[in-house]
């Protein structure tokens, strides 16, 4: 018998019967909101477990010199044209004790500039004005072994890359919940663990899985609501859902870190936040529209009537047609994973400029995020000042998301916020104020690009390899995230090398949006088949696919909120 290709329906107007706001979809909004609010925690704590306080050669208390050599044993130096008290050396004890018990009198009877230099044999004297206590002064991690602080943010990051990877593959084959829960799990027993780290290669060890799960969870649940909300929904869901309940995260932490000035005790406080998951068991369902696509109908339909039960809506008698059902049936036995991405060209090409795209943003993203620190004297204001920025970051992205197409969401966005990060190192030093300025309307831009990347990737990729090709692009873009921590180190060199780079990838990335496929205003792609060409290959080409794709009564519903 021939299967009529006119009943078959895309999994909006499957599911229209249960309205676009209704109870459940805001059960699902929240749940999935709130979900993200530690990763905001967990995404910047180490500007704050990892700072470096200012410091000095440790002199011994006990070393044999009077109070006017123990004075000037720690010379002066001039960094960025600032005299300063050196961090790294001193004036050599041995022959500073012979000079004092001589009774010699310093810059009197002894020219100290001419007193050799020897670096800090008996540790460091950490100044304890703004932190208690951090990994740096817990370990030492300053002159020599200075790098092993951005060194720890990369090891965390490389994390990031694997459980992105292998949380999207295990995502797509096995489910979204189960990955969901998974992901926090190990991002919550790996923090609780680093609180007892005895030494720094503990610490980066199990940064390496507080990475793997932190960032995938956040994934999962963004791709979870893409597929779950309604088209409108999706939209609010993708900037005022997910992003902003990282920002309350964000926001959270320079506020708590300002009361608990000691590093496992901030990590404790990280920890405990975790607590949020616990109810979030009996409120996140799996993805109907994954599960439908698995040929799982039953366990699509159970919870499709169940929300239908919680926005008091009624579910038609047959949820899915004949042909919607031999069609999804069909689709079980098709195995999708990360060979398919390489064995479609258009695809892959899809894949690489995503992926290219991501890296650019991260790269900007996370190495301000790194730097507030450095912004303002005031390390906890700084940070507070980044976290609020998001905010309204959010909203626009929310508006242009909206209203826009998406190449001009993601270029202007890249485009400005790389123009306002190079304009930072143009202004002398002595004017203060307005490079915090142009950093904080940078990173404005550049949260807003980090929303829009999001949703747009989400966007182009289909139902059965959605997760997996997320997880792709946030595993190349952890190559911006591991290098972003060294780009700021590179301050110590050249004060403005750091904003010259991430300016200038902004900049390039704001044009290499425009070979990705628009998809402002189009129905999510189900199947392999159903994905627009790469931007080159020929408007024809794309329009004949398009008209290949629409079964005759193929409806998409744009529900409104």
């Amino acid at each position: 018998m021939k299967e009529d290709n006119s009943e078959r329906r895309d999994y909006e107007s499957i599911t229209s019967f249960l309205g676009s706001w209704g109870p459940f979809q805001r059960r699902i909004f929240l749940a999935l909101a709130i979900s993200i609010v530690p990763n905001g925690f967990f995404g910047a704590y180490i500007v704050f477990v990892a700072a470096t306080p200012p410091h000095e050669c440790r002199v011994p208390g006990n070393a044999s010199i009077s109070e006017a050599w123990r004075n000037v044993t720690i010379p002066m130096e001039t960094v960025d044209g600032v005299a300063r008290r050196s961090s790294c050396s001193r004036l050599n004890l041995e022959v500073v004790g012979r000079y004092s018990a001589q009774s010699l009198v310093p810059d009197v009877d002894v020219n100290v500039s001419e007193i050799p230099l020897e670096g800090c044999r008996d540790g460091w004297k950490h100044s304890r004005e703004i932190y208690r206590s951090t990994i740096v002064t817990e370990w030492d991690l300053v002159c020599d072994e200075a790098y092993k602080s951005p060194l720890a943010t990369s090891i965390h990051y490389v994390g990031v890359l694997v459980g992105g990877f292998l949380s999207g593959q295990i995502s797509d084959r096995y489910g979204r919940r189960p990955a969901l829960f998974l992901t926090m799990a190990i991002q919550t027993v790996s923090i609780t663990a680093q609180i007892f780290s005895p030494s720094w290669e503990i610490f980066a060890l199990i940064f390496f899985f507080v990475g793997a799960g932190g960032n995938s969870n956040y994934t999962i649940a963004f791709v979870m609501g893409t597929e779950i909300l309604s088209p409108k929904a999706r939209v609010f869901f993708c900037s005022l859902g997910v992003f902003m309940g990282s920002a309350v995260g964000y926001m959270a932490l320079p506020a708590v870190a300002y009361f608990l000035r000691d590093w496992q005790t901030l990590l404790i406080a990280s920890a405990a936040s975790s607590a949020l998951y616990v109810p979030l068991w009996w409120l996140v369902p799996e993805s109907p529209r994954w599960l439908l696509f698995q040929g799982r109908l039953k366990e699509a339909e159970d919870i499709l009537r169940d929300a239908a039960r919680i926005n008091k809506v009624d579910a038609p008698e047959e949820m899915f047609t004949q042909a919607e059902t031999h069609e999804a049936l069909a689709m079980r036995d098709e195995k999708h994973n990360i060979s398919v991405i390489v064995s479609s060209c258009n695809m892959f090409s899809l894949t690489v400029v995503s992926s290219f795209l991501w890296i650019v943003v991260n790269v900007g993203y996370y190495a301000l995020v790194l730097n507030t620190s450095n912004m303002h004297s005031d390390p906890y204001l700084s940070c507070f000042l980044s976290a609020v920025v998001e905010v309204p970051a959010y909203a626009i992205a929310l508006l242009l998301l909206k209203y826009c197409r998406r190449h001009f969401c993601q270029s202007s966005t890249l485009f400005l916020g790389g123009v306002f990060i190079l304009l930072v190192h143009l202004i002398p030093t002595d004017i203060t104020s307005i490079p915090v300025v142009l950093e904080i309307l940078g990173k404005f831009c550049m949260t807003s690009s980090f929303c829009v990347v999001y949703t747009y990737t989400s966007e182009i990729f289909p139902t059965v390899v959605r997760n997996t090709a997320m997880g792709c692009c946030s595993m190349a873009a952890r190559i911006g995230t591991i290098t972003a921590p060294f780009i700021i180190y590179l301050a110590k060199y050249y004060k403005a090398l750091p904003y010259i780079l991430m300016g200038g990838i902004a900049i390039a990335g704001a044009f290499l949006c425009f070979l990705l496929p628009e998809t402002f205003g189009k129905a999510l792609p189900e199947t392999v088949s159903q994905m627009q060409p790469i931007c080159g290959r020929g408007a024809g080409q794309e329009k004949e696919a398009v008209n290949q794709q629409k079964p005759v009564k193929y409806q998409t519903k744009e529900s409104k909120l």
